[in-house]
């Protein structure tokens, strides 16, 4: 299970202070934490200062990369501050966060990917907007790896996701999303899933117990990657334990290897 932190993002208010005050010292301190805790992508998203995103997102990428050697994913919704984390990004294959379904998306997204030989996130949102069913999602999901893979991205470097709705407001919404991904899984076989797991529980007490129930469930429909919160133990044992229950962990192995180093919690 590819991991994503998600945690370098200053739509959380200790963030937004940090990149605010430009802290690099916390800011290196949690990307330290995320990769000891299991993150193998570190993501950095600085989306909330509109008038200088794209200073900050340079100062986050160098900031990041001075204390760890996992790549980054670069999360943005303005392709120019893509391109600028994409610029000074040194750590292996980048991660892009995101491409939607949407014609113009894809034109400024994909020669991106393309340049910078990045893995890609390829959202199911199309130009109607937020998916409402399976087929809005396969569909959507069509659209992305077609125009993905004919400007010639690999497959495997495309991550696709299902795009989360809380199941407060659907009860269908998790149901959604766990068969998309066995339907990509199956239609797409070289192709990746990934999905953010908090939106499922929005608006629900415990929404950690919504969340770590859901990802197990994600996990047995052939989920690849996860954009979590990887100092949350219980999640990450999850993962373990959820690997090891459907065969995607030989002989256990790597549950037991973390039981023994003591990262599980029962």
């Amino acid at each position: 299970m590819l991991i994503v932190g998600e945690r370098i993002n200053t739509s959380r208010k200790m963030m937004r202070k940090a990149v605010g005050d430009w802290d690099a010292d916390f800011i290196k301190n949690d990307a330290l934490k995320q990769v000891n805790a299991g993150a193998a992508i570190v993501d950095v998203n600085c989306g909330t200062f509109v008038s200088d995103e794209l200073e900050r997102m340079k100062w986050l990428v160098e900031t990041v990369q001075e204390v760890v050697d996992a790549p980054l994913s670069i999360d943005s919704p303005n392709p120019e501050a893509l391109k600028v984390g994409l610029g000074g990004h040194r750590n292996g294959r980048p991660l892009i966060n995101s491409v939607t379904a949407e014609t113009e998306r894809m034109k400024k997204v994909i020669p991106l990917v393309v340049e910078y030989d990045a893995l890609i996130i390829a959202l199911c949102i199309g130009e109607g907007g937020m998916p409402t069913s399976i087929d809005d999602r396969l569909s959507n999901a069509s659209v992305l790896i077609e125009g993905l893979t004919s400007s010639g991205v690999p497959p495997e470097h495309i991550y696709v996701d299902p795009v989360v709705a809380p199941i407060s407001t659907d009860g269908g919404n998790g149901n959604m999303v766990i068969e998309t991904i066995g339907r990509i899984k199956k239609d797409f076989e070289e192709v990746q899933t990934i999905c953010g797991l908090s939106n499922i529980s929005f608006g629900l007490p415990l929404r950690k117990l919504i969340n770590q129930n859901f990802l197990t469930m994600c996990i047995a429909a052939g989920l690849d990657a996860v954009i979590i919160d990887p100092l949350d133990s219980r999640m990450i044992s999850n993962i373990y334990a959820s690997e090891a229950l459907t065969g995607k962990d030989e002989f256990c192995m790597n549950y037991i290897t973390a039981s023994r180093e003591e990262r599980l919690i029962a």
